[in-house]
């Protein structure tokens, strides 16, 4: 007769074989239940000092993490790493935009001036763009172009012909609950948001306020301890990426995190101690990493994270070309068994297919988990729309 210890393998057990696993290997077995849903608790780290009340981090990809995606992970509990592909005044510039934000979206709307003649193509996908003076942010605003008004693409109109009068503006300094408030008690279905400087920030729409409900109300906005949302980014093991540190820390990042496919570098490690004893008031995170020797020389160096993961991601390529890599199941659990120990938190990344991925990867051990292809091409992602 079989016994409950023959039920299943304990995950020790399972991982000490010498297979590699990946998620879909895996599955568990289900247990007794004396708690309610409500009572479960999501609350966890980032890294060392930077805590979420959800462990869903938007990993650091030009087409998933720019400052809209930054304010959307922060607004619910999470947090998005902006990416490192642009210049490093530029990636700045969005991580200060995201924190710089107490509405849950940052719209990026375009901007123009009178005379300028805008297609369809130019709206970027949006419903409106914000007409100023010079056609930028620091000149006076006039009213607002809505894309259903412009002309046809074969002859453009000047937007003066179409524009709106701006409506009543709102502060900038609104928290979301303030902005529709606002549009409700104004009877607006938008409003230009304007800092106290005159500069024009954003619009807020009545959309905007009906798809941010509609939100799950997983946990509270990961704030920093200046009040403002929590904001990671990436950079790279180059020697001028340490003019881009420095310019991310200006800016106010949260988190930095290294971002190589092999973390386990006499670059990466470089990097590390330079960034430590330079910031030592910034959580670092390395990687990647799926072994526990990799993990060892990183933690050494001083990381405050490890990003685990290595050919699993769903444009990955390094188990195919460079014929290196871990099942993420394995690497997961190998890696966390032993980062728990120096109290360093484990992001799985890569692999997070389905919502029990998810499941899967906190079970074994990891603190959040990373994602790429699971938010690209949602309204937060950066790009625009393409209709034929």
């Amino acid at each position: 007769m079989a016994s409950l210890a023959d039920d299943g393998f304990s995950a020790a057990r399972l991982f000490s074989q010498g297979v590699s696993y990946t998620y879909d290997d895996v599955i568990f077995l289900p247990g007794f239940i004396d708690f309610p849903a409500d009572a479960v608790d999501l609350s966890t780290r980032l890294s060392r000092r930077v805590p979420l009340s959800v462990p869903c981090v938007a990993s650091p990809m030009d087409t998933v993490s720019e400052a809209a995606m930054a304010a959307a992970m922060a607004s619910l509990g999470g947090v998005a790493v902006v990416h490192s592909n642009t210049e490093p005044r530029a990636q700045a510039s969005i991580v200060r935009a995201a924190k710089s934000r107490r509405l849950p979206f940052v719209s990026s709307l375009p901007i123009f001036s009178p005379a300028s003649a805008p297609t369809l193509n130019d709206f970027a996908g949006h419903d409106y763009a914000l007409v100023t003076e010079q056609g930028d942010s620091l000149s006076r605003l006039l009213g607002v172009a809505v894309a259903a008004d412009a002309a046809s693409p074969e002859a453009p109109a000047p937007v003066s012909e179409y524009m709106r009068p701006a409506p009543r503006s709102a502060s900038a300094s609104f928290d979301f609950e303030q902005a529709a408030a606002f549009l409700a008690d104004e009877g607006l279905d938008y409003a230009p948001l304007v800092s106290e400087e005159g500069e024009v920030i954003d619009l807020v729409t009545s959309k905007d306020v009906e798809r941010i409900r509609s939100y799950p109300k997983l946990g509270k906005p990961s704030l920093g301890a200046d009040g403002k949302f929590v904001v990671a980014a990436s950079i790279g093991t180059r020697e001028d990426d340490k003019r881009r540190l420095e310019q991310l820390i200006q800016a106010g990042a949260n988190a930095i995190v290294i971002d190589s496919s092999q973390g386990n570098s006499t670059y990466q490690l470089d990097m590390i101690r330079y960034a430590k004893k330079t910031f030592p008031e910034v959580d670092l995170i390395g990687g990647n990493v799926v072994t526990i020797g990799q993990a060892q020389n990183l933690i050494a160096a001083g990381v405050d994270g490890l990003r685990v993961g290595m050919g699993s991601g769903s444009i990955c390529t390094t188990q195919e070309v460079c014929a290196v890599g871990r099942g993420q199941a394995t690497a997961v659990y190998k890696v966390a068994s032993y980062a728990k120990d120096h109290n360093v938190p484990v992001i799985a990344d890569g692999g997070i297919s389905y919502s029990g991925h998810i499941v899967k990867a906190l079970s074994l051990g990891a603190s959040t988990v990373m994602m790429g292809s699971f938010l690209a091409g949602s309204h937060e992602a950066p790009g625009a729309y393409e209709y034929k």
